[in-house]
């Protein structure tokens, strides 16, 4: 099968992406060649019912225990405007696990499609800037902090504001930043799949960073999820 544009585009700045992330893992061989550091937290996600996506993750509603954890892209100081990371490790069916990564955007219908550095580890607005694939079409996924440790969750269409669909408490804190393996190209939370030109951009450079990284030794207490993979 003939490629198409935009999936030779997308494997195009694929190699590009992982070419980038070589360079830092490199120049940071002891640490992770994006988001260096974090807060790696315990968390409630608790989900509504009603939405009519027909993505059973975001229409059903349900209670997991989750793994989460916030971080600067390029580990600058608190002072200095980054991208903020708010990842989120989700429990599937038969034991597996599925990640989502959200990082700081703009809220509106264009803006959301802009990366938007921010000072504090907790500020701004977050997305998957890029969508995954619903039963009904594409989706966006959201997340805005709500005080009080609790994150609002939200899902958009292409042109729709966003709609809440759970909210995410956190709960304990880990005593030290573990380096987890977050990778939302091999793994999709129930009735959302990844797009195939999504893959291609994204799935060489988080392979490559884990070729970068070694095992960590000491678990976050209560994480049953995989720590390095």
């Amino acid at each position: 099968m003939i490629p198409t544009v935009t999936d030779s585009m997308a494997r195009a700045g694929g190699r590009v992406l992982q070419a980038g992330v070589g360079v830092l893992a490199h120049l940071r061989p002891a640490d992770k060649p994006l988001h260096p550091h974090g807060e790696v937290h315990l968390a409630l996600l608790r989900r509504h019912r009603g939405a009519t996506t027909g993505a059973a993750f975001l229409d059903e509603g349900g209670a997991d225990e989750v793994v989460v954890r916030l971080s600067r892209a390029v580990g600058l100081p608190e002072k200095v405007p980054d991208i903020n990371g708010l990842a989120v490790r989700v429990p599937t069916a038969r034991g597996e696990h599925a990640d989502l990564l959200l990082a700081t955007t703009g809220h509106g219908r264009w803006t959301r499609f802009l990366l938007a550095p921010k000072t504090r580890l907790f500020d701004g607005f977050f997305s998957t800037l890029l969508p995954y694939r619903a039963p009904t079409g594409p989706v966006w996924l959201g997340a805005q902090f709500a005080g009080a440790a609790t994150w609002q969750l939200v899902w958009a269409r292409p042109g729709t504001d966003w709609t809440p669909f759970a909210t995410l408490e956190l709960t304990v804190e880990s005593d030290h930043d573990l380096l987890l393996s977050f990778d939302p190209t091999r793994s999709t939370p129930p009735g959302l799949e990844i797009y195939e030109w999504h893959r291609h951009l994204r799935a060489p450079a988080y392979a490559t960073a884990r070729r970068s990284r070694t095992p960590v030794a000491k678990p976050l207490r209560g994480l049953e999820h995989p720590r390095y993979e």
